[in-house]
């Protein structure tokens, strides 16, 4: 992992974090800059890291030099999980994230980063190729789409069960969260995929395609 934050006590917290748990972490940088350079480093190494933690907001103006790092890193080495992370929900930065690839992609609010299991399970969630919305972004950009009529065709069930499919959760998840069954979350999510005109080739990433129909429009 490659973290990219200019407050040394939250990136050295970050990196203390999840060393505690187990993960390398290869590199810690304070600048977009300084990050674009450092994963460069690295690929020409053939180290490439599974995920970068990027701030949205870093030196020198402080407004979206990480995002930006973020999205050429996405162009550059897609292989390479991008979770970035932000003081309030910007709509632009997350959809101009969101707009590339559909695989390893997360935006959380720094707060989240206080429940520790909840962020270093997004953290390998994003470095395996999966999402993680936090939910005030999720609802956010749900409600621009909304009157966009992105949605039209689903159920508010539906439109629940994507909004929590958004947040990198599992059918087994979104079960326990609206007290259901398996096979009811199952149901909804094939409904979403038909109604998305999502086809069964699209494989396992129709998923990522369903949060992205609408964040993208």
């Amino acid at each position: 992992m490659v973290i990219a934050e200019d407050s040394v006590l939250l990136r050295e917290g970050l990196t203390r974090l999840l060393t505690d748990r187990g993960h390398e972490v290869v590199a810690g940088v304070g600048d977009g800059d300084g990050l674009v350079k450092t994963i460069s480093d690295l690929a020409a190494r053939g180290e490439l890291p599974d995920v970068v933690v990027a701030d949205v907001r870093m030196p020198p103006t402080h407004t979206d030099e990480g995002v930006r790092a973020a999205v050429r890193i996405r162009k550059d080495h897609p292989g390479v999980g991008v979770l970035v992370l932000s003081q309030y929900v910007e709509e632009r930065y997350a959809t101009e994230l969101l707009a590339g690839s559909s695989r390893g992609v997360g935006y959380l609010l720094k707060d989240r980063v206080a429940d520790v299991r909840e962020f270093t399970d997004a953290v390998v969630r994003v470095a395996r190729g999966g999402t993680a919305l936090d939910p005030e972004v999720v609802a956010q950009l749900l409600g621009r789409s909304r009157r966009q009529d992105v949605l039209e065709g689903l159920t508010p069930r539906e439109r629940e069960v994507l909004g929590l499919m958004a947040e990198g959760r599992t059918n087994s998840a979104i079960a326990r969260r609206l007290v259901v069954s398996d096979g009811a979350v199952e149901k909804h999510v094939s409904n979403i995929f038909m109604k998305l005109g999502l086809a069964q080739s699209d494989g396992d990433h129709r998923r990522v395609l369903a949060v992205l129909t609408y964040l993208n429009s």
